[in-house]
């Protein structure tokens, strides 16, 4: 990501709904499917400002990994050095088995090769174990916020459901979420693609970047989380959730 991009995040994701939102349904179903205990340890991927892995703590020890310096500049701030990994080339520096958690909350997109990335999830992870991933969903939303956060891709379900192939993982959950914003999150992408390209003006503000009022933001919040644990298959989202269990 461009280093201000870390400024923005670090700004709002504490309460906008969409960040802890995402934060709540993830820790949500590692809870469900296989809830943790003081002695297990879970891997944030992608780690960025943290959040999420310092909300872990209450429920397992964590440890987190990244490799951008704006990102190791707060994860430093915030956690012990014993808790904070870099990667080794394209290696995570820790054994086979060593985790009973992975998760990877809107990285995946981040990298080249995303296949690479999940068997390292595998070789890290003991059997039983779980990764949970957080994607941006439908190349139509494709937008200046991606280019901005250098993403390679946005996902559709098929697509993710192939980086975790059955002879290695079972999938416990993949789905949409973040359904019922789609139409208007499409319609806010195109009208600032259509800006651009007439000139007229600067970009309007992002919506990620902007805090909605209160009650408003309540409500998304419970809408994000709520859609999310529902089994029920939905045709489309603005991002999608996969959790995995390690065979």
């Amino acid at each position: 990501m461009n280093a201000e991009e870390y400024t923005n995040l670090d700004r709002v994701e504490g309460e906008h709904w969409y960040y802890s939102g995402k934060r709540r349904f993830v820790r949500d179903w590692l809870c469900r499917v296989r809830p943790p205990r003081p002695s297990d340890v879970l891997l944030d991927c992608g780690a960025g400002t943290g959040r999420f892995a310092l909300e872990m703590q209450a429920h397992c020890r964590v440890m987190v990994l990244d490799d951008h310096e704006e990102a190791l500049r707060l994860l430093r701030s915030r956690f012990r050095p014993d808790q904070i990994l870099s990667l080794s080339g394209d290696t995570v520096p820790l054994p086979d088995g060593a985790l009973e958690y992975v998760t990877a909350l809107d990285v995946l997109e981040h990298v080249p090769d995303d296949a690479a990335v999940v068997r390292g999830f595998h070789r890290l992870l003991k059997p039983g174990g779980l990764a949970a991933v957080t994607v941006p969903a439908s190349m139509a939303l494709w937008s200046d916020w991606d280019e901005a956060l250098h993403h390679f891709r946005r996902y559709h379900r098929p697509q993710l459901r192939a980086l975790f192939p059955a002879d290695a993982w079972e999938i416990v959950y993949v789905n949409y979420t973040n359904v019922l914003v789609y139409p208007a999150v499409w319609l806010v992408r195109k009208w600032r693609r259509l800006r651009q390209r007439l000139g007229l003006g600067a970009p309007a503000a992002r919506t990620e970047d902007q805090l909605p009022p209160r009650w408003l933001n309540a409500l998304l919040r419970s809408v994000f989380v709520t859609m999310a644990g529902w089994r029920l298959p939905m045709p489309f989202g603005v991002s999608l959730l996969l959790v995995a269990r390690r065979k």
